[in-house]
């Protein structure tokens, strides 16, 4: 409440004093502009209050920082009347939301836009009680011996009448709407309890799952994890837990904690698409981190492109010196796998040797003749 009090203060000095602001409710308000030139103008104060937002506020002794997406209507091009230029204003807002933009005007079509992402948004919040979400296991091998290490955990979606939804798409959306959180935790026990299994059938394998910055940044985050290990029974040197490197970049310093409390339970840390952030190896290496996931654009071209054979040839040997581990992502090609192999990689991952799979059609994979002559003669596993 002392927040919404000292926002409303700030958006009246960001105005005129013929200018009108209110809060309709919870955290949204509605500022009126008359009389403007041009609508360069209401963008001129949309900057204004998001630059006001984004300063940190004073309260009962701490800093809370907030941001501010705004969204623009104007007369009388986008609504002849209130209510109609509010619900504009509201569409646009949303779009800004979506888009981490301060501030959006609205454009015909919006609605038709925002209509579908509330409703695909609506859908998501019932895709894991009515059992749309699956998760697919991705193999990790030995890229000398090709020998499996263990398996990536991916998420997938469903949809009863769309079919399967690209992560790509709802991914973000759960994201942004915070259903990442109780997702991810779905997503984290399913795995444990697999990878228990896998355990109790005499297969060990270290399986990763993927984490949001979202989750880190929630309070409860270690406590979940903890509640998950114990009722799952897993024994955490299972479990891999694998954070981008724009994740590690961003917010390094405030869940640099976390991240050590995640280590002190057992858990191995990964950084995921490494080579895309601007990180340093420098850096890294004050990280809790065992494990360095090389992106799949530096190992596309490998064999053609002599600067990305040096690039992962370096980065290999500066990781290994700092006692990481290193997985190739996107290996796709028998030459790939070969000039990785040389260069001393430790794992890879990719089409070659197989694609995301459910659990039951992994393990049956796991038990194949074909695998564990593979594993016996040092060939290379390749799953189709």
């Amino acid at each position: 409440d002392r927040l919404l009090e000292v926002v409303a203060h700030r958006l009246r000095q960001c105005v005129r004093a013929a200018d009108c602001v209110a809060r309709l409710g919870g955290d949204e308000f509605t500022v009126v502009l008359s009389d403007l030139p041009d609508i360069n103008a209401a963008a001129q104060v949309a900057h204004k209050i998001a630059a006001a937002l984004g300063a940190p506020f004073p309260v009962s002794g701490n800093e809370i920082f907030v941001s501010a997406s705004i969204g623009i209507s104007v007369f009388p091009q986008d609504g002849e009347d209130v209510s109609t230029l509010l619900r504009h204003a509201d569409t646009a807002m949303y779009r800004a939301k979506r888009t981490s933009k301060g501030y959006r005007f609205y454009e015909a079509g919006m609605d038709a836009s925002i209509s579908g992402h509330l409703q695909l948004e609506a859908a998501l919040r019932r895709a894991v009680e009515r059992g749309e979400l699956s998760v697919h296991y991705q193999p990790k091998v030995e890229a000398g011996t090709g020998r499996l290490f263990g398996a990536e955990a991916l998420l997938r979606w469903n949809h009863p009448v769309r079919g399967p939804i690209s992560p790509t798409e709802f991914i973000p959306l759960a994201e942004e709407t915070g259903l990442i959180i109780p997702i991810g935790e779905w997503v984290l026990r399913t795995v444990c309890q697999q990878a228990r299994a896998w355990v109790e059938e005499g297969r060990e394998l270290a399986v990763a799952v993927n984490l949001s910055g979202l989750q880190l940044q929630d309070p409860s985050f270690i406590n979940r994890v903890e509640g998950v290990l114990t009722s799952t029974g897993i024994d955490p040197r299972h479990l891999i837990l694998e954070i981008t490197e724009s994740v590690w970049m961003e917010q390094a310093g405030e869940t640099l904690s976390i991240l050590h409390r995640l280590k002190n339970l057992g858990i191995r840390l990964a950084i995921d698409d490494f080579g895309t952030g601007y990180s340093s190896l420098a850096y890294i290496k004050r990280l809790p981190v065992d494990i360095l996931k090389i992106d799949r654009s530096f190992i596309r071209d490998i064999a053609s492109d002599p600067a990305d054979g040096a690039i992962v040839r370096g980065v290999m040997a500066l990781a290994h010196a700092l006692n990481l581990e290193v997985v190739a992502e996107g290996v796709e090609t028998e030459e790939q796998r070969s000039i990785l192999a040389a260069m001393g990689c430790d794992y890879l991952q990719g089409f070659l040797v197989a694609r995301p799979m459910p659990a039951e059609r992994f393990a049956e994979h796991l038990l194949l003749p074909s695998v564990e002559a593979g594993r016996k003669s040092g060939g290379s596993l390749r799953v189709s």
